[in-house]
């Protein structure tokens, strides 16, 4: 049985994964927008941790956790940098970057949601801190290379966030065991975001042409 210093623990393993992951991809966007190997290292860092980062500015919650944690910096610069060398191999390893982001959408949703829920804050604002944590390292991410960030696309990507983070909350206040209701939504949200890109599942677009007054 897997007990609650278990499951931070193995949460933690996931949260590095997903943070080098994270670092790794915009360091491929920086090398498509022709960046120099300091904005590859920024990207990379502004992307992996900008939305815990955000989230903890709007919350309130300080010092932020690169401070508390400057390794993670180290981490993801270091991991930025080291796509460099690697960029010709990366298009080989896509779908396992693909897995990984997703893995770390579900995974910085519940983190996020833990914050709030440790600063004692309503359902709504816990569910966006998981949001917030989830999917704003991407929007930092796609606003400095000029383009629409995937989070205003069709694409689900916010939507299994709000759920992931909507089915660990609900159940947690329902009493449901911890551990099995965060591996529970986590799983829910991962396979939601995998056959969302299988299927190419996407919410409804607003489209108007009509002139403006």
């Amino acid at each position: 049985m897997i007990g609650p210093y278990d499951t931070n623990t193995l949460l933690h393993v996931f949260f590095l994964i997903a943070i080098v992951a994270e670092a790794m991809t915009a360091a491929l966007v920086a090398g498509k927008r022709e960046m120099d190997w300091l904005g590859v290292c920024l990207l990379g860092c502004v992307t992996a941790l900008g939305g815990g980062s955000m989230r903890d500015v709007l919350l309130g919650n300080t010092p932020l956790t690169w401070v508390q944690n400057p390794h993670y910096l180290l981490l993801t610069g270091g991991a930025a940098l080291f796509t460099i060398g690697v960029a010709r191999y990366m298009h080989k390893l896509r779908k396992i970057f693909l897995l990984l982001d997703a893995i770390g959408l579900v995974v910085f949703t519940v983190i996020g949601c833990n914050v709030a829920i440790g600063l004692e804050l309503p359902f709504v604002v816990v569910i966006a801190s998981g949001m917030i944590t989830g999917c704003v390292g991407g929007v930092l991410r796609d606003l400095l290379c000029n383009t629409v960030p995937l989070l205003f696309r069709a694409e689900l990507y916010a939507t299994v966030s709000i759920v992931t983070g909507i089915l660990y909350v609900g159940g947690d206040a329902l009493g449901v065991n911890h551990t099995l209701m965060m591996c529970t939504a986590m799983a829910i949200g991962l396979s939601l975001r995998l056959l969302a890109i299988r299927l190419s599942w996407g919410m409804p677009k607003f489209i108007y042409k009509g002139e403006m007054d």
